[in-house]
């Protein structure tokens, strides 16, 4: 059989996949390990069509991915179910051809047609110019964004097919943004904006109040800021989106941030913690008490850290609580609440009520206000863990920070066992990366002894064309961070109440590795490249 150029087989990967291997050995049928670009036949309506590459492909792990002159290549998983194969041969009314390949194959299969879907359902906004109400916006707030049905609105379309586009190309973040004469949609992906789509301003109203209606919020309040949440699940994934509005000059301006709730917290190690800096956070998460804070901006991955060490210590024996806005991720084994301004249970009440329940270990998501703060601070010094997070550059400035709100420094001192500052650099693609020699002038910028490491090859962003990451030269982000340990000295110059960037020279001193440092070893390791690193941190004004 020839197969489409939609299927090609991969020189030299292991096998995963032995005895569907042997499977498709015995049927006589081709068994291919990684499937290439599948551009299926799409002779049905669109609503048969979009469910066989949906919830039809998923249930039956089988998806058509091309054709030649006299048949329809189909793929599949479960070779043995005749039934769907038979289903798909009356569909199309045309023979089909079999290959095997693995389950996860499949799914990414079905997902890559689901995007390829986006420009059609984009196009369909054309034909429906009189839609512009709020005409099918009725739709349940817990849907399949994969699985539109055909007689859906197309402006319900075209938002779904811009959530599920995000979700595949592991968007953090959908801009919508209205302009004079258009209005934009862009993606955050690995902490940088891209331009996505961009529609005429006769679609705007039906876009706009489309996501306020899914998010529960008031259309028509349109001069005041608003916030919503949307429940969806994305190709079979619970997945939370907060929602964002703000009045601009054109029209109101929305930000989704995706949340995929069944998301798998990351080992400390996944997360760029590792050597000195690990051993040091497993000996500090098994204190008995005391505080230990997370810095850095939004979106540095602060929560995450904080979910990675609660899992670490997660055991039958503590009793752990958080509050929390949003629980981003669910912990089996961990009680979780989330606060909720509009009944008046902030953080604040809502540690009050965490230290009512027998605690042994208390996270909580964000320290924003003094109040929140005593707090935490009086939960310490009673036999409690406390984990929680602070919007500051550096480690040294969360210092600052608790004193500016009013804490007195003798319980700063007491109470914090350790304040660590991360921030996220995007990963070089391994598959189109290039190798270079380090310089002295790159090793100085990140704070590198030149002469002890030498010329080391290191990488930077690749030149040439790459399917695997789209031609970014990224693809996903690790993290870099600094521990500062409150020891002694420091809690000295805490009852002193001297300036952070004091306070970051004497840890320096004692060995203190800053972000820039951090990022050069990850640099070194081949993880990231220099600018990425420079990027992120700014210069150190400390000297050793």
């Amino acid at each position: 059989m020839a197969i489409n150029p939609a299927v090609k087989e991969t020189e030299a990967q292991p096998d995963s996949s032995g005895s569907l291997r042997k499977l498709a050995e015995a049927l006589g049928l081709p068994f291919i390990e990684r499937l290439g670009d599948p551009r299926p036949p799409r002779d049905l309506r669109r609503g048969d069509f979009e469910r066989i590459a949906g919830s039809w492909g998923r249930q039956f792990s089988t998806i058509p991915i091309g054709e030649t002159d006299t048949e329809v290549i189909v793929a599949t998983s479960q070779p043995l179910n005749v039934s769907a194969l038979d289903e798909l041969r009356l569909c199309y009314s045309r023979p089909i051809s079999v290959v095997i390949t693995p389950p996860d194959e499949i799914v990414r299969a079905i997902n890559s047609i689901r995007t390829s879907l986006m420009s059609d359902r984009s196009s369909a906004l054309s034909t429906n110019e009189d839609r512009s109400d709020d005409e099918g916006f009725d739709a349940p707030l817990k849907i399949d964004v994969t699985d539109a049905e055909d007689d859906d609105a197309p402006i319900i379309r075209y938002v779904n097919a811009i959530i599920f586009k995000a979700s595949s190309e592991r968007a953090s973040d959908v801009h919508i943004e209205p302009y004079e004469d258009k209005l934009k949609v862009r993606y955050r992906i690995d902490g940088v904006l891209h331009d996505v789509a961009s529609e005429d301003r006769t679609f705007q109203a039906s876009i706009i109040s489309r996501v306020k209606v899914m998010a529960g919020l008031n259309i028509a309040e349109k001069r005041l800021p608003q916030d919503g949440r949307i429940g969806l699940k994305i190709a079979g994934r619970d997945v939370d989106i907060r929602v964002s509005t703000v009045p601009t000059q054109f029209g109101e301006r929305i930000v989704m941030r995706l949340l995929d709730k069944t998301s798998t917290v990351l080992d400390l190690e996944q997360l760029g913690i590792r050597g000195k800096n690990l051993e040091t956070v497993l000996r500090l998460i098994n204190k008995p008490n005391g505080i230990i804070l997370v810095t850095g901006p939004t979106g540095s991955g602060k929560t995450t850290t904080l979910y990675s060490c609660l899992v670490r210590i997660n055991t039958p024996e503590l009793n752990i609580l958080t509050v929390e806005d949003p629980i981003e991720y669910q912990l089996a084994g961990v009680g979780q609440m989330q606060v909720n301004p509009k009944i008046n249970f902030t953080f604040a009440n809502g540690l009050r009520a965490i230290l009512r329940q027998d605690p042994d270990v208390v996270m909580v998501g964000e320290i924003r206000d003094t109040e929140t703060a005593e707090i935490a601070i009086q939960a310490s010094l009673t036999g409690h863990l406390v984990f929680s997070t602070l919007h500051t550059n550096d480690s040294a400035g969360a210092i600052s920070r608790l004193l500016d709100m009013g804490i007195e420094p003798f319980l700063v001192s007491s109470s914090l066992l350790a304040v660590m500052a991360q921030r996220l650099v995007r990963r070089l693609c391994p598959d189109c990366r290039e190798p270079y020699a380090l310089t002295e002038a790159e090793a100085h910028e990140l704070g590198l002894d030149f002469k002890k490491i030498g010329p080391k090859t290191i990488f930077r962003p690749g030149t040439s064309e790459c399917k695997k990451c789209q031609n970014t030269h990224f693809l996903g982000r690790t993290g870099i961070h600094e521990l500062l340990i409150i020891d002694d000295e420091i809690r000295s110059l805490i009852l002193q109440r001297v300036d952070s960037n004091t306070i970051k020279s004497a840890a320096v001193k004692r060995g203190f590795a800053t972000l820039r440092v951090d990022g050069g070893r990850e640099v070194l390791e081949g993880n990231t490249s220099v600018e990425e690193v420079l990027l992120a941190t700014h210069e150190e004004l400390v000297t050793e």
